[in-house]
């Protein structure tokens, strides 16, 4: 149906426009909702939010502002709207709220290992306070050879050394920190 067949319907007999929109378009527009809300709506709110689209057409739709084109690409705009606004919806209020009736308790997780990371910060800290305490240039070497991923050359350049020199010092600082970590009881 194009917008023009709406109108002329409309002057004659609203409720029979309303109506054959209804009837040419609701699977087209429930289509829509449903792809938008099928992972957070149940089949009530698809079609509550459906009939909110043919609403919001029936008192929206006017001649002047939308012509007399075809109502589909009108009718999807619509329906995308108004589903996502009511995906919005549902999933703020659900994320408001927590059931902890029954077993839901034993599923509730937290999405980070917090004794894990901990563990993991307190490993960081200790290697950077023994990458420090190697002293001066080899802290340099290793913290620009491992954490920033130059080479032996750009390293050179950056401390006036020679490549040869920074590659023997930096395998003698990790000979050194390998030692420190296991002193403290770090196992890499």
């Amino acid at each position: 149906m194009t917008g023009s067949e709406y109108f002329s319907l409309v002057r004659t007999s609203p409720q029979q426009a309303h109506k054959a929109i209804f009837d040419e378009y609701f699977n087209y527009a429930y289509t829509i909702v449903f792809n938008r809300l099928r992972s957070v709506a149940g089949t009530e709110d698809v079609e509550e939010c459906v009939s909110d689209v043919f609403a919001e057409i029936f008192f929206n739709y006017s001649e002047g502002s939308n012509g007399n084109k075809d109502m589909k690409g009108y009718i999807a705009t619509i329906a995308k709207r108004r589903a996502i606004d009511r995906f919005r919806s549902i999933t703020l209020k659900n994320s408001r709220s927590v059931s902890l009736e029954g077993d839901m308790l034993t599923e509730l997780k937290a999405e980070d290992d917090i004794v894990e990371n901990s563990e993991k910060k307190d490993v960081q800290l200790t290697l950077i306070q023994l990458i420090k305490e190697l002293g001066e240039p080899d802290s340099t070497i290793i913290l620009h050879r491992y954490y920033y991923d130059r080479s032996s050359g750009e390293i050179a350049k950056l401390l006036n050394m020679k490549a040869a020199t920074v590659r023997m010092r930096c395998k003698r600082a990790l000979d050194k920190l390998r030692l420190m970590l296991k002193v403290s009881g770090i196992d890499l």
